[in-house]
């Protein structure tokens, strides 16, 4: 019987209900796994005379007598459970491998309970186990021992001891019989990999999420011991790839730790080799559906509450990423936290006018929308609400946080990118016990804080919705109580924030020169600042995407199928995707409609993510003609743009971007009076400055 079995059954002896779900998260393991070990529990139970434990709609049944079982369970130290000769073999291999320095037959006698001879006649075993997984132990003189092999059969080897549940992770030693290790936070790492499951279309299986939460909190700690992963050599730049690069991205910064471009190619191979479910809601094409929903969503929102909410791109994304659960019907994900109420309460309009709005949803669902979803609607809907209104507001703040300087500077961006303030200093939790009234206004904290002169609010390193709603209520609370005058902190000097700032006084004394002006303006401040505007290439604006050779204007089409395939067919010959792609889109609108027509007169054809698109691509064709796709609102149409989408994040800021540039009559017209495809990019290029 292993300890975590024995820890199982201590924490099922009080009376009281506790389901299957509540013992998986807390011992982190699968309910499958849990499920064996209640099986082994109850073998216990009917060897003795006891009854068996049993399930009823996810909860945990003891019988009466349960309790009486304690007698017979072994106890939960080294000190008193004999260890077998195989099962010391594996504790002392696993305190070897796990060292970042020489280990001497004394400390491991001493970890053990044993002597130092009987670790001496565990020798041979300890260094056959070690040599099974490529690892040799090597004895130094007047040093001790030290295994000697490569860092990645060494995390291996740590990952398989785990596995067999023969070393732990965990940041309680309290109770634990086995080697533990110390390493990262295992909540702030779960919510990260969920959410690049998400961005990435990726989502692993039960037992693969705990595995790679396990292969990175090892990670964590060798980096933090100065163990790093051997050089890799080159890998392919796929869609693991980015998905390790993004996860090991806020690894690095929310638990203090360095990576190395060999650490996400071997992260990337190990993503490679583990299970993911099959979501129906990306082979179904649907990735790029919601995308567009969620955006008719948040205007018809906007134009409910009559506040624009449609430049907050943040706001899009998530919202995006969110109700991808309503279109496969995933909604036990969602816990209803008691702090939403309170939300809910505070913002009676925004619920309802999420009721109101969320109908567009319906037709492509095809079931009734929960209350909990709508909740979280409005929880996202109240988070852009705060920041948009709290941006003109330059409190005095300090930040306390625990998790390292990587943390901090990450909170630091995420908080300025959505509220005004300005950011007064950066300190450790005992630190900001001394910060006064007259030194900030409030101070932010990842950690609880006793007796803390100034106003604070606890946030989570991740910042969510529900912190921003919370931060904001805050700063109303603060600026009603105290009058605080408004302050503006200094902007970031950045070429597009000067252009972006120049734009109406370009347009006001030199309209007719306007775009020629600022083409040499950017040039000018691209060679003064050294930084050119070269977009992100996870995330590309859209005059990054829509070049000379993606755009082609009057071309003649006999009705919307034929628009869709000449629009297609631009990105087939560069190699963007393949002819069922085409054939794809195609089918797609006459089984859904013209949905694809997001603005008068403009459709947006696409397929899904896995319907031979090769590569990130858009093109865009102007009609000599205008055609109908059968939507009486926004028919005819003038303009087809195509995308191919290679995942479910990189062309969002260029769809993002387009949508907003497409509720600007002057741009629509410009690109009707466009000579040539020259004057279209400069068109697209300028008016995206101005939304950007």
């Amino acid at each position: 019987m292993n300890q975590r079995i024995v820890s199982i059954i201590n924490d099922l002896a009080p009376e009281g209900k506790i389901s299957l779900d509540q013992l998986s998260q807390h011992y982190q393991i699968s309910k499958r796994t849990l499920r064996n070990d209640i099986n082994a529990i109850n073998e216990l139970l009917i060897d003795n005379g006891f009854c068996p434990i049993t399930f009823d709609k996810g909860l945990v049944i003891r019988q009466s007598d349960f309790g009486r079982i304690m007698p017979f369970v072994p106890k939960q130290d080294l000190y008193s459970y004999r260890l077998s000769r195989e099962e010391r073999g594996s504790l002392a291999a696993s305190i070897l491998v796990s060292s970042s320095g020489f280990i001497t037959l004394s400390m491991i006698a001493d970890y053990l309970y044993v002597s130092r001879a009987t670790i001496i006649k565990d020798m041979d075993l300890i260094k056959n186990i070690l040599k099974d997984t490529g690892l040799e132990l090597i004895s130094y003189p007047n040093k001790g021992l030290w295994v000697q092999g490569a860092e990645s059969l060494k995390r291996k080897f740590i990952l398989g001891l785990i596995q067999k549940e023969q070393m732990f992770l965990t940041e309680d030693e309290k109770g634990k019989t086995k080697f533990v290790l110390q390493a990262g936070n295992a909540i702030v790492i779960r919510k990260i990999i969920t959410e690049q499951e998400k961005l990435h279309g990726s989502h692993l299986t039960e037992e693969s999420f705990h595995f790679i939460t396990d292969y990175i909190r090892v990670m964590i700690q060798r980096n933090k011991q100065g163990e790093y992963v051997e050089p890799q050599g080159y890998g392919t730049v796929g869609k693991q790839y980015r998905m390790a690069q993004d996860i090991l991205k806020f690894i690095s910064q929310y638990c203090n730790i360095l990576s190395t471009e060999d650490e996400v190619l071997f992260l990337a191979n190990i993503l490679e080799g583990v299970r993911y479910l099959k979501q129906k809601d990306f082979a179904d094409g649907n990735t790029i559906k919601i995308q567009l929903l969620t955006r008719k969503l948040i205007e018809n929102i906007s134009d409910d509450l009559n506040i624009n909410l449609n430049d907050d791109y943040d706001f899009y994304e998530n919202l995006s990423n969110h109700l991808h659960s309503m279109f496969y019907n995933k909604t036990g994900y969602l816990p209803c936290e008691d702090s939403f109420q309170t939300i809910i309460q505070n913002n009676p309009e925004v619920l309802e006018a999420v009721q109101r709005c969320v109908s567009l949803f319906f037709p492509y669902i095809k079931r009734k929308v929960e209350q909990i979803e709508l909740i979280y609607i409005t929880i996202h809907i109240c988070a852009a609400i705060e920041r948009k209104k709290n941006k003109d507001v330059a409190f005095h703040v300090v930040l306390a946080c625990n998790g390292g300087v990587g943390t901090s500077q990450l909170l630091l961006v995420r908080l300025k990118k959505h509220f005004n303030f300005k950011v007064v200093d950066i300190v450790s939790s005992h630190e900001a016990m001394l910060i006064t009234p007259d030194q900030a206004d409030l101070i932010i904290t990842t950690v609880p804080l006793k007796d803390c002169l100034v106003q604070h609010i606890v946030v989570s390193p991740l910042l969510n919705d529900e912190d921003y709603i919370r931060v904001g209520s805050k700063i109303d609370t603060i600026r009603d109580s105290r009058h605080l005058p408004i302050r503006r902190e200094k902007k970031e000097i950045t070429v597009n924030s000067i252009i972006r700032t120049m734009l109406p006084v370009i347009n006001k004394y030199l309209p007719e020169a306007e775009r020629s002006c600022m083409e040499e303006i950017k040039l000018c401040l691209e060679n003064y600042l050294g930084e050119k505007d070269t977009g992100d290439i996870f995330s590309p604006c859209l005059h990054h995407l829509l070049t000379a050779d993606f755009i082609l204007l009057d071309v003649e089409c006999s009705d919307w199928r034929e628009a869709v395939k000449r629009s297609g067919e631009i990105l087939m010959r560069k190699g963007y995707i393949e002819e069922q792609y085409i054939d794809a889109m195609i089918h797609n609108i006459e089984e859904n409609g013209p949905y694809v027509m997001i603005s008068e007169g403009f459709a947006f054809p696409h397929e899904g993510l896995e319907r031979g698109t090769l590569k990130l691509g858009m093109s865009l064709i102007r009609l000599k003609t205008p055609i109908s796709f059968g939507n009486e609102e926004f028919d005819p149409v003038e303009f087809v743009c195509c995308l191919s989408a290679v995942d479910q994040k990189s062309h969002l800021k260029a769809f993002f971007h387009l949508v907003n540039m497409l509720q600007n009559q002057e741009f629509k017209r410009a690109l009707r009076e466009a000579v040539d495809t020259e004057t279209m990019i400069a068109i697209i290029e300028h008016f995206e400055y101005r939304v950007d």
